[in-house]
């Protein structure tokens, strides 16, 4: 893991030199251009280092000590926060995941095109949503699929 954290640090230095602070992709480069690669990079990147940095945050807060309220009722309140925050966790630690696989995609030449109909995602939706796999419609139509399923 650490391996691969200080990777990351090097990418992301690597990337922020190349592109410089004003850099947003548009419609008139061509499409996953490496410059627009590179802006991607760092997005998953800083995206990446910020749930690392929360994370760290939580398991510090909960190394510092077990809730002890006397109250029954804030004990209740105290232990539900917590609850949250570690759902949150898990789910970031699930996206960290597929920002991984996404860099992979980027690695590969592959980051951009939806993995169902080779179609280009597009720029706005990758900016939304930077671990997008799959074009708008290709996405709707899969939920559509997914809901018809689970309806049977």
């Amino acid at each position: 893991m650490a391996a691969s954290s200080s990777n990351d640090i090097e990418a992301l230095d690597r990337v922020k030199k190349s592109l410089g602070p004003d850099y947003v992709p548009t419609d008139k480069e061509t499409y996953m251009s490496e410059k627009q690669q590179d802006y991607f990079r760092m997005l998953l990147l800083e995206w990446k280092k910020s749930i690392h940095s929360d994370s760290s945050v939580t398991l510090q807060s909960l190394q510092d000590g077990p809730i002890r309220d006397a109250d029954l009722n804030d004990r209740a309140s105290s232990e539900t926060g917590w609850s949250i925050e570690l759902r949150t966790r898990d789910r970031q630690r699930k996206l960290i995941s597929k920002i991984d696989a996404a860099i992979k995609r980027l690695d590969k030449g592959e980051y951009g095109y939806c993995e169902v109909t080779g179609d280009p995602i597009g720029l706005k939706r990758l900016i939304a949503r930077p671990v997008a796999t799959m074009t708008v419609e290709a996405q709707e139509a899969h939920e559509r699929r997914e809901k018809i399923s689970r309806d049977d």
